[in-house]
C-alpha cells in the first residue's frame, strides 16, 4: 500500500473525532487482524533439523581475503585489520578472542 508522506497527518483532535459507529465497526470486524498465510508456502520455507541438504547448492559469492584483512588463529574468522588485538608467535588474534 502506497503512503503519501506529503499529505497532512491527523492531529490528536482529528483522531478523537472518529465517529463512535466507525470505531464499533472496526472492533466488530474480527477478520481484519487475521493474516492470510498459505500453509504450503510456510512448509516449503521451513527447514527441519537433520534434514538432508546434500543436493542443495549455495548461492553465495565467496571473495578471497583482502590485503587489509586477517584470519584469527583462534576463531578462524576473517576480520579487518582494525580488529587485530595482538600477534603472538606469528599468530594473529582478533579483539573478541583476546578479551
Amino acid at each position: 500500500m502506497a503512503t503519501d508522506y506529503d499529505a497532512p497527518r491527523k492531529t490528536d483532535d482529528d483522531l478523537s473525532e472518529d465517529s463512535l459507529e466507525e470505531l464499533k465497526n472496526r472492533r466488530m470486524d474480527k477478520s481484519s487482524g487475521i493474516v492470510d498465510v498459505d500453509e504450503s508456502d510456510l512448509n516449503e520455507s521451513m527447514e527441519l533439523p537433520g534434514a538432508d541438504l546434500s543436493n542443495e547448492e549455495l548461492a553465495v559469492r565467496v571473495l578471497p581475503r583482502q590485503a587489509d584483512e586477517f584470519t584469527c588463529s583462534q576463531c578462524f574468522l576473517v576480520h579487518h585489520r582494525s580488529q587485530l588485538a595482538k600477534e603472538k608467535d606469528g599468530r594473529l588474534i582478533c579483539r573478541d578472542c583476546a578479551a
